[in-house]
């Protein structure tokens, strides 16, 4: 960390140009909201499990408990469940049962907040592959251990133990659905977010950088104003660039640039622009330099949103309390150590190689040795270093839906069991009597 340091403080200075000046980098691709919950998968032609009365009532006081997991108990059948165990129906314990395990198990992995109230959320969640819910029934069945197999879906990260313990300690219930809220996004990621990845938390305006399980860094965010918000999204990094180039998408290039290079083209080549064609087929490139807008890196995550991490020239954001001005891209403060960190830590060169390259001014990407996840993440109750939590401005409006979608159904259940039909037996028809000339065939 210290060599780095040592290259990063003076290179910081040297390249920290004090522009005012807007900064108009990559506008983000706006993508339609999923609104379609995904399909169950059906496992047909299986038999429904067997249940003991033992589990069925362990199931029955997990789903009595599930406001401690800021779900709904009546959302799981409890009275119908009771009822099953009391009648002694076996076939019809086994179905009650095994429907209402389902989806609670389907609630506490990937979430009860269906995808219409998920606004402009893209994160790829792989738990269904990772955590498949019939072999854990068949397992938790066999072994005992359904309370066990259940409250071993909670998302791992320290975090959402906090959430978890806050929510018993809300004193209103718009605190305890602040808690809720954020409780679901948690499941709406991957359970276990790896050892090393970058998140950033859009209404807290902070970048982190985790490696080996430990924040070696935060950094502060500008994040996508109202009108071009930050979307969710979890792409793999694969590189980080820097002294990049720039180029501009053609809304950027109508606003304005366009008619300097017609107009005024020495004052356009002196803010670092080139270009080719002209009017509709014109196509402009900033190369590196004091005025890029990238500023001095930028960090590869391929996605289908045009979003990432970079460095801007325009300083004065990062000192503002709320940062929401950008474009959509995510702005990071201290770009050169972040790049610095992802050159060492994520690309295996040195701190010397990583100076060069920047003193350089040429346009040098560090590929990195193992791509990793960024989580563009959207907390609005996160902990507050002291036990508790504490609440972030909703910048985006995006809690309100969700908190609407606790009064209606669910998602689904992920996973269902189609039992085979009863097996039909064909009727054998008696064949007609024959009869012999000179009889009646009645006798």
């Amino acid at each position: 960390m210290r060599p780095v340091a040592a290259l990063i403080l003076p290179l910081a200075l040297a390249a920290s140009p004090a522009l005012a000046q807007e900064v108009k980098e990559d506008s983000v691709i706006l993508q339609p909201d999923k609104v379609a919950d995904d399909a169950p998968v059906v496992a047909a032609e299986v038999a429904l499990p067997d249940w003991t009365e033992a589990n069925a009532t362990a199931l029955l006081s997990a789903i009595e408990g599930a406001g401690d997991e800021g779900l709904f108990a009546k959302d799981y059948n409890p009275d119908e469940l009771a009822a099953a165990i009391m009648s002694k129906d076996q076939a019809q314990l086994d179905k009650v049962a095994t429907d209402s395990f389902l989806l609670l198990a389907t609630h506490l992995r990937d979430g009860r907040t269906p995808n219409a109230a998920r606004k402009q959320w893209f994160m790829v969640d792989s738990d269904d592959t990772q955590e498949p819910l019939l072999p854990l029934l068949t397992t938790a069945l066999a072994s005992n251990t359904i309370p066990e197999a259940l409250a071993a879906l909670d998302p791992a990260h320290p975090d959402f133990a906090v959430l978890k313990a806050s929510l018993k300690k809300a004193k209103t219930t718009a605190e305890g659905n602040a808690i809720r809220v954020n409780m679901e996004r948690w499941r709406w990621m991957p359970r276990d977010l790896g050892e090393r990845y970058v998140v950033s938390n859009v209404p807290e305006y902070l970048t982190r950088v985790i490696h080996g399980g430990t924040t070696i860094a935060t950094h502060k965010a500008v994040v996508g104003k109202a009108a071009t918000p930050t979307p969710q999204l979890n792409p793999m990094a694969t590189g980080v660039i820097v002294n990049p180039t720039w180029t501009l998408p053609r809304s950027i290039i109508n606003e304005g640039i366009g008619a300097t290079i017609a107009s005024n083209p020495a004052r356009a080549r002196a803010q670092g622009y080139t270009w080719t064609g002209k009017g509709k087929t014109l196509s402009v490139v900033q190369q590196p330099g004091a005025n890029n807008a990238l500023g001095v890196m930028k960090m590869e995550m391929l996605n289908p949103h045009a979003i990432y991490l970079h460095d801007t020239p325009s300083k004065g954001a990062f000192g503002a309390a709320a940062r929401a001005f950008s474009h959509g891209c995510i702005r990071t403060e201290r770009a050169l150590h972040f790049s610095g960190l992802m050159a060492v830590y994520f690309a295996g060169r040195s701190p010397e190689e990583f100076g060069e390259a920047i003193a350089s001014g040429k346009t040098t990407k560090f590929t990195f040795e193992q791509p990793f996840p960024v989580y563009v993440a959207y907390w609005t109750m996160v902990p507050d270093g002291k036990g508790g939590v504490k609440k972030l401005a909703d910048i985006y409006g995006r809690d309100a839906p969700v908190v609407a979608s606790f009064a209606k159904e669910g998602r689904p259940a992920a996973a269902l069991i189609a039992p085979p039909p009863p097996e039909v037996v064909p009727t054998v028809a008696t064949p007609p009597r024959v009869t012999t000339p000179g009889t009646s065939g009645i006798y």
